[in-house]
């Protein structure tokens, strides 16, 4: 679990009426950005990537942004199945 906060007038919740979104890892950005296309969803926000890997936002329900991640590279500390 991580809370990562930012500064109240951050333009990082750009799109969303909410003080706070969900974050998801996903292995493949591109390819799940290109899956929301062919349902109509279209992303918020993009972000180039960085140390950390790849971001975009989408819409989400009640107004929320959703983040999604693909981390740069594994998680050391994440067990696998």
């Amino acid at each position: 679990t991580v809370l990562g906060l930012h500064k109240r007038d951050s333009d990082y919740f750009t799109g969303s009426s909410r003080e706070f979104m969900l974050n998801l890892r996903v292995d493949d950005l591109d390819g799940v950005l290109a899956d929301l296309a062919k349902q109509g969803i279209t992303p918020v926000r993009t972000f180039p990537p960085e140390p950390n890997g790849k971001f975009a936002h989408i819409p989400g329900p009640d107004g929320m942004t959703i983040e999604l991640w693909e981390p740069a590279a594994e998680d050391p500390y994440d067990p696998g199945p």
